[in-house]
């Protein structure tokens, strides 16, 4: 399997507008197909699953999907598979070394004898993210179509904040909220400050995760911006228990200029799936 690398030889690059992107992690799956002409989407669906499954079972949950959409019978310019897991690490290219992959995941992630361990460079910002794809799913992605890219969330995540949506110059703390995870992103000036990505449960876990880390990061809850997206709204407990701790809260509204949503279907489109194409 090339990584980085689509093979546009055998569908005919010519005559195909059409690109594909699929996330998967324990907790549910997504993907969408976007016309590159009309520049839209124009097949997508979101899972959650009942419970955390494991990758074998990822992978049960995900053949279906392809095979109801009929996206298994598709042909693709590009494909792009996402890896969501909480088995990452980022690193500063200048300390990063591609054959010490498992000394960065060491002290925060359980890993398998059998593992086999990827990273992704983060375009302007001399970042490497180090993590653990699930390879069943990649195996079978390659049966379908060939030589395809994956990444990582976070990587998706830090690029497309930092790169195309971040425009201000004070600290803001991002909070992307999705089933029973959380990403935490803090961006001053552009640049990274902090990334990390918790599980959670109840609400009381969601403001812990977020104040813990802005004391950690000395950060005033009476100055620091807060901005939330995902799976959450004004009205709900997530947000509810934000503004009773953090002054400035509001919602977050990305918007990817080249491949707009329709309003009926927003809901159903992960953040990072359309922001990976």
């Amino acid at each position: 399997m090339t990584k980085k690398q689509i093979n546009n030889t055998a569908i005919g690059a010519d005559t195909n507008f059409k690109k594909l992107s699929i996330q998967v992690s324990l907790n549910g799956l997504s993907f969408c197909v976007v016309d590159t002409i009309s520049n839209k989407v124009i097949q997508s669906e979101n899972i959650l699953f009942k419970s955390e499954l494991n990758p074998y079972s990822l992978l049960q949950e995900l053949q279906p999907i392809l095979e109801k959409h009929q996206i298994h019978k598709q042909e693709f310019s590009d494909v792009i598979v996402i890896h969501k897991n909480s088995l990452f690490s980022l690193v500063p290219t200048p300390l990063f070394n591609s054959n010490e992959l498992e000394s960065y995941l060491t002290f925060n992630t359980k890993i398998l004898a059998n593992d086999l361990l990827a990273y992704d460079e983060i375009d302007n910002q001399e970042i490497v993210t180090v993590y653990v794809p699930f390879m069943n799913v990649n195996n079978y992605i390659y049966d379908l179509f060939g030589e395809f890219t994956y990444k990582h969330h976070s990587t998706v995540m830090v690029h497309t904040l930092l790169n195309n949506l971040h425009s201000q110059k004070e600290e803001t703390c991002y909070i992307h909220a999705s089933e029973q995870q959380m990403d935490i992103t803090v961006v001053t000036n552009k640049k990274l400050k902090l990334h990390n990505s918790f599980n959670f449960t109840t609400k009381e876990d969601f403001i812990y995760y977020i104040l813990f880390t802005l004391e950690q990061l000395h950060l005033d809850p009476e100055t620091v911006t807060l901005r939330l997206f995902g799976s959450i709204e004004e009205d709900d407990n997530l947000y509810s228990i934000c503004y009773k701790y953090i002054k400035n809260v509001s919602l977050f509204i990305p918007n990817n200029p080249y491949h707009p949503i329709e309003e009926s279907n927003s809901e159903s489109i992960d953040f990072t799936v359309i922001n990976a194409l």
